[in-house]
Parts: C-alpha cells; structure tokens; sequence
C-alpha cells in the first residue's frame, strides 16, 4: 500500500545505498550487513502495513539484485458486478471488429478510470473509486458529453496539454474529440481545435509529437468505405494524417494515406532509434487482394511515404488486429507483437536499424497462440487486443492476448479464451491464463492492463462483444481477502514543459543489477483503445534500481537511484525521482 509507505521506503532508500560503503549502527561504529538491511527494509514495510486494510507484507531483497527466475501466475479475482461495472458493447456486424476501452485518470486522483466503448448503445465513463489495495469499485458518470453512441474504442491524450486528459473516440461515422475540462467532465472540440472528424468507419489510432510542436500529429484509421446510405462495402478505406495548423491553434486539413487496406491498429514507435516517430499499420487481408501491412515513414517537414521493398521492407499479409511493442530481445529496439487469425506475428529486426527488414520470432519465443490452448475448440484463433505487461512482478516481461471469433465465422474457434503468457529467463514465454484465472469464452476484444487500486499489481479489464464488461482484481499469490505481493516494482510518471506534458515518445530504461529494461511511451496500438498515466516495470528482486528518462527530443537525464515498490514522478531536468502516494490526493 504505498499511500503508507512513504517514510519507509524513504529509509529503505537510505539503507540501499549502504550497501555501496559501510554504515554504521547508531552510536556504535560496527557496519550493518545488506542482509540486516533487507530485514530492517521488511520490518518498516510491516510495521507501516499493520494498521492498514491490506493484509500483506513486502520483502525489500537487496539492492541491484538481478532477476533471474520467473515467477508464477498471479491470481486474478473476477469482480465486475461488484465493482459496478456493467457496460455491454454491442451491434451487428458494423461494430463487431471494435470494442475498445480507454484507461487514464480524469478524477486527478491518480486512480485509472476507464471509458468503455458501447457500440449500437452509448459509450460509459467510470469513475475509480477503488481504496488503496481493496476491491475495485467504479462509479458510472452519466453526461451526454461522453455517452456517444456508435462508438468502436477511444484512446486517451492531453492533446492541448494543459494537463487534463482528453479523449479521442473512434466511432462507426464521426470521430469525436473529447476535450478534457477536469472532474471527470468533457466537451466536445472538433469544431474548436479544426479537427475534421469525417463520417467513416474509424477502427484504430496513434499520436506523436514532431519536434518542437505545439499540438501533436496523429493518424486515424478507417476500416472500409461506406456507401451513400451509410452501409458498409468491401473496399478498404485510406487513412487520415493530422499535423497542426499554421496558426498553432488546432489541426489543419487532414491528408490522405493512401493506399489503404483495411487497417485495424496504427502505432507511431522510433523503430530504428532515430529520433523519427514512424507509423506502422495492422491491416486485414480480410478484405485487399494485393496489400500489405505498412510501414510508413514519418519525417518533420515531409510528407508521409510508405516503405517498399527498395527500403528493405517485407510484404506482411495478416489478418492483421491488434499492435504492441516491446523490447523483448534487448537488442535496444522495439520488437512488435500482431495479432491475427490463426498464427500472430512477433517480428524482430533482422540485422539491426539500418532498414526496416523483419524476420518473425513468435514461434521461437512460445507466443504463436494459433489455437486454443484449452476449451477443446480445434479450430483458428481469432486474436484481438495484445499488451506487453509484467503481471507478476518478476522482471520478465508477460503478453496478454484478449481472443473471440468475430461473430459466428465457421473456420475459427468458438470457444477462444483469452492468453497469458509469462516470460522465463531464456526469453521464451509460458501459458499460464487458466492457472491466472482469466479464463474468457466470451468474443473478448480490447482490454487494458492496469493498477487500478494502486497496490503494485496490474489489474485486468476486458470488452466482450455484445456480453458484459470483465473486470479482474490481481491479488499476486493471496486471495481475495489477503493479496499478497509477488516481486518488487515501480511505477514512473513522465513529465516534461511544454505542449507534450506527458512526454510521449520518451525511453524509460530501469537497471536491476546486470538486467536492463527499456519501454517507450506511445500513444496508440492496443485493439480501440489504450493507456495514459503511469508506467508500471516489475523488477523481481531488486530492493532498489536505477532509472533514468531519454526524453522525446533523444536527450537523456540522469541515472537515479530508486527504491523499490513506490510510485514516483520524473520531471524533466529533476536530479531525483519524486516518490508519490496514494494519501496525497
């Protein structure tokens, strides 16, 4: 419970960096050993625990320690009715490939709440009114603001950057945007910000900020075009590109990324670690007959152009659904998951940055996940939302899969729960959704991954096509009644002056003795829907680790020593992370 742990791991942090030199017992010159310090450190963490509600106790292991074995599955407790969730997303077919839910804090509390898509019925807002380390609990805000219908998913972006989360809602005609006011209340900005929303079928998003700007520039995904009665047809639609107006006032006129074919998830990522945002694009070949999925090159001042082949890009043709990436290989570059029909992609740069040549991995690392792996379905999977998370804690970054058969398609599984794969030591990744607890056979789609009681555990939400709203509680190796933590971590807000407040496009990179991992902050991927606010690392072992921020414009900050198992701000320029709590709202 970090709310009550501030004075602890304030002393912890001081009882790391003895095991750098000796430290002396109070008045009596003898050294203390890193073994009486962990101790010392576990004694505070219980002592300022026992009058709390939340019946656990955290062992601080020394400081720089290594991870070096994988954990086991967390248990996750199924709490959606008595969490007060109850949002259905639903509709014919116009709907089936959305159901995206956003999570990101509009209350200032720091607590994740979450817009949850609603198809055919209106979109829902809810409030995290969860205590620290207890059962989730959310309220429902009702406000024609944001109870949209036709909405397919929504991605969270402080788009002016006065500090209020805003929404972008992808919806099955106009997309909307959403300007954040404070208190969990919106309005909308189309017409303010010159954002021309369309009347399209908008299925995906991504955001960055080039350079200097002051508004950031974004694409907008359409699935297929519609005809003049509104239905759609089957020719893939082309894709919006918005950079900011001249004035500096909102967006100008938004160009076209053409061709397109069908897209479905859209991620801007510095794939080569130059400093340039490129967009990569999921398609569904569900539709094309000669595309692929595309890379395209994004460059301040230029206009957008598509690798080719003289580029060194490989035609990919997936069923391409959901995107997330991840340096799963430490080779300093991030490697991307594609969720699909039938076999998902896990591609790799095949020798380094200098072109944007993939070679696939997935089968190698165990995360093909072609079929389901219990239920006794034979057919293909359908695979919709992936999240590269670490869910227990250990170190070792974890995969989720949210899984469900578009509607009633033949060829492929009904029966399709939902995956979770746990990384090991050697890279490779191991099933463990029934033994986590998250079996799903409803048709899942988007989901988000998230501590939403701020105990240092990422929680689980997922949207089901046209059934109820899943909501987990991640309760580590305990219960419902007594949690209990499994390895240490942190969790790290960015932040910078200026128009990117949240600092997207930032490295995080966190040192636990000879382990390094690095995460970028994107905006976009996912399956309709993603994450702002806080950036959970598990770090297995480590009592304390060192951080340190390479921000958007590629200048890195310091190096800083961090204790374990807290919550901590980085402001550009900081000498010293912040640490936060819970108590402080």
């Amino acid at each position: 419970m970090p709310g009550r742990w501030r004075s602890a791991t304030t002393q912890e942090r001081s009882a790391v960096d003895a095991t750098r030199q000796p430290v002396s017992n109070s008045g009596t010159g003898h050294p203390v050993s890193r073994r009486k310090i962990a101790v010392v450190g576990a004694l505070l963490v219980s002592a300022a625990l026992a009058g709390g509600s939340l019946a656990w106790f955290v062992v601080l292991r020394p400081a720089g320690a290594t991870p070096t074995a994988a954990l086991d599955a967390p248990k996750f407790v199924e709490e959606s009715a008595a969490a007060g969730i109850a949002q259905v997303y639903s509709g014919n077919a116009s709907y089936a490939l959305g159901g995206g839910v956003a999570v990101f804090d509009c209350s200032g509390d720091r607590k994740p709440d979450v817009y949850v898509a609603g198809g055919d019925g209106p979109a829902a807002l809810y409030r995290n009114d969860s205590p620290v380390g207890g059962a989730l609990k959310f309220t429902k805000l009702t406000d024609p603001a944001t109870d949209l219908t036709n909405v397919e998913g929504a991605y969270p972006i402080d788009i002016d950057g006065d500090g209020k989360v805003d929404l972008m809602v992808l919806r099955y005609g106009e997309s909307v945007i959403l300007r954040g006011l404070g208190g969990c209340r919106f309005e909308r900005a189309n017409e303010a910000w010159s954002f021309a929303g369309g009347d399209d079928w908008a299925s995906a998003f991504s955001a960055t900020w080039e350079g200097s700007a002051t508004w950031p520039t974004m694409a907008l995904g359409h699935y297929v075009t519609r005809d003049a009665s509104g239905a759609p047809t089957t020719m893939c639609a082309t894709n919006s590109f918005f950079r900011p107006n001249s004035g500096g006032t909102g967006f100008g006129p938004p160009a076209t990324l053409a061709p397109g074919y069908c897209s479905l998830s859209m991620l801007f990522s510095d794939w080569d670690g130059s400093g340039r945002r490129d967009l990569r694009i999921a398609n569904d070949r569900n539709y094309y007959t000669d595309g692929t999925d595309q890379l395209w090159r994004i460059a301040q001042g230029e206009q957008p152009r598509v690798y080719t082949d003289a580029d060194g890009w490989v035609s990919l043709q997936v069923n391409g659904m959901g995107l997330a990436s991840y340096d799963v290989t430490g080779d300093g570059h991030p490697d991307i998951y594609i969720t699909s029909q039938g076999d998902n992609k896990l591609q790799t740069l095949t020798a380094g940055p200098g072109q944007p040549t993939y070679r696939d991995i997935a089968l190698k690392r165990g995360v093909t996940a072609a079929r389901p792996f219990t239920g006794g379905d034979v057919y293909p999977s359908t695979s919709w939302h992936p999240e590269f998370q670490d869910v227990n804690n250990d170190g070792f970054i974890d995969l989720f899969i949210s899984k469900g058969n578009v509607d009633a398609q033949p060829d492929y599984a009904v029966k399709d729960p939902n995956d979770l794969f746990l990384g090991q030591p050697d890279g490779t990744f191991k099933e463990a959704a029934d033994t986590a607890g998250i079996l799903n056979y409803a048709r899942g789609r988007g989901a988000a991954l998230a501590d939403f009681n701020l105990d240092g555990m990422l929680d689980l939400v997922e949207v089901n096509y046209r059934d109820g709203v899943k909501l987990w509680r991640n309760v580590g190796s305990g219960d419902a009644a007594r949690p209990a933590q499994m390895g240490n971590w942190l969790a790290i807000r960015t932040s910078e002056t200026g128009a990117n407040r949240n600092a997207i496009g930032a490295w995080i990179e966190v040192k636990a003795g000879s382990s390094t991992m690095r995460r970028e902050l994107t905006i976009g991927g996912g399956h309709a829907g993603g994450q702002l606010g806080w950036t959970h690392i598990g770090i297995g072992p480590a009592g304390t680790v060192q951080v340190r921020i390479q921000w958007p414009d590629g200048q890195f900050g310091p190096w800083m020593d961090v204790a374990a198992n807290q919550f901590v701000d980085i402001e550009r320029g900081a000498s010293q992370a912040r640490p936060w709590s819970p108590s402080q709202t």
